[in-house]
């Protein structure tokens, strides 16, 4: 949208029937959120008001999960929106089963739903925390293990046609445990539909087992090429996933990734280049988690200690400008400003992309790991808790 000059606050909802992991999706002139009970709401963009609610079953309780901090566990993955059929898709966790649902957003109703796993695929030691991609016909659902990093899990990717029939594609990381696809903002997608996911640390310290890695897959979810950093065994023995945070393109075949550690990689597309295969890397911050945002060749990274911009150019990127520190929840940009949460304070920021200059402060109240705004219909929209809050933008 074109630059505002004001900014108000709106309406806020009661408490909805759960917590909201998932980032709110603006389509249409309603707020989708997801929450915790399994539920699925839209919400009058301009009033707040409840259009529909579908509960897609009882959601777990976390006491009965290995480990994990999400109590109780139903819906934590962003959903999927195809506007060409004005489809929602969601994974829902009942009855220690992950399922995909497809929703008519004009109505809730229910088109079709089907397991989202593959046979063999241990459902109570996995969780699906980052948001689904739809591409080639297919929705792509990734998963990681819960919180704690306990028991036998692995990182996966489902592809199930999105029109509910056909079989199901999977690429499962080849370790003997871990490599967790749990970035909040999932898979990317280039224009010729090959999907790139970020792994976490793998079990092997010895033998590369693509734990902490871009990986390129086919349609299909076939391995086409991989990235990992030099340090990678290092990072797996201590817990500094490279997938904290999803890949992302910043230009033309060119993919930025940034991980615990803080360390930002540029890389080709077309050649990931295996280990340090990078074409540039250097220092960010002290650790980047969720996703990233990008904007006229400006990478807006959230990391633990504040939020970075970063300027991309002739293949390297400088900083721009780094806020004070705060742990920074994934941005979004409109109308020449970046939004973000404050994790710890609970508030949301607005920061010129330029400049960085703080526009804009806002108490919203308690918020949970790694949510992001989102922004459309002239307005911002935060998760706070069980609660959506919105802001008019003048």
């Amino acid at each position: 949208m074109a630059n505002f000059t004001s900014v108000t606050r709106g309406w806020t909802t009661p408490s909805l029937d759960g917590d909201i992991y998932a980032e709110p999706l603006v389509f249409g002139g309603s707020v989708f959120v997801a929450t915790e009970n399994n539920s699925v709401y839209s919400l009058d963009a301009t009033t707040g008001s409840v259009l529909w609610r579908t509960n897609l079953g009882p959601p777990v309780d976390g006491s009965q999960l290995p480990c994990g901090d999400i109590n109780p566990t139903g819906i934590t993955g962003t959903p999927v929106i195809d506007p060409s059929t004005g489809t929602l898709y969601v994974v829902s966790y009942s009855v220690f089963h992950h399922t995909l649902s497809a929703l008519k957003t004009s109505t809730g109703a229910v088109v079709f739903q089907r397991p989202a796993v593959p046979s063999g695929f241990m459902e109570i030691n996995q969780q699906e925390r980052a948001a689904l991609s739809l591409a080639n016909g297919m929705v792509y659902i990734p998963y990681g293990g819960l919180a704690g990093d306990c028991a036998q899990y692995y990182g996966w990717v489902v592809g199930i046609p999105a029109n509910g029939t056909g079989a199901m594609v999977t690429y499962k990381v080849p370790t003997t445990r871990e490599g967790g696809i749990w970035t909040p903002s999932g898979a990317a997608v280039d224009p010729a539909g090959r999907v790139y996911i970020a792994t976490g640390n793998a079990a092997s310290d010895a033998t590369f087992d693509y734990g902490n890695s871009v990986i390129r897959l086919s349609a299909t979810l076939s391995v086409e090429g991989y990235f990992a950093p030099t340090n990678w065994a290092r990072l797996s023995d201590g817990d500094v996933d490279v997938g904290s945070v999803g890949p992302a393109f910043v230009g033309p075949n060119v993919i930025f990734q940034i991980g615990k550690e803080g360390v930002g990689y540029l890389l080709n597309s077309d050649k990931l280049g295996g280990v340090g295969g990078q074409t540039f890397e250097a220092s960010v911050c002290a650790g980047g988690f969720g996703g990233t945002a990008y904007a006229s060749s400006l990478i807006f990274v959230p990391c633990r200690d504040g939020l970075v911009a970063l300027q991309v150019a002739n293949g390297v990127f400088t900083t721009a400008w780094r806020t004070s520190s705060f742990f920074a929840g994934p941005p979004v940009v409109t109308g020449g400003i970046v939004w973000t949460l404050d994790r710890d304070s609970g508030a949301l920021l607005g920061y010129s992309t330029s400049t960085g200059h703080q526009a804009y402060s806002f108490p919203v109240g308690s918020v949970v790991h790694f949510v992001g705004p989102a922004a459309g219909d002239g307005r911002v929209f935060v998760t706070a808790g069980d609660k959506v809050v919105s802001f008019l933008l003048g």
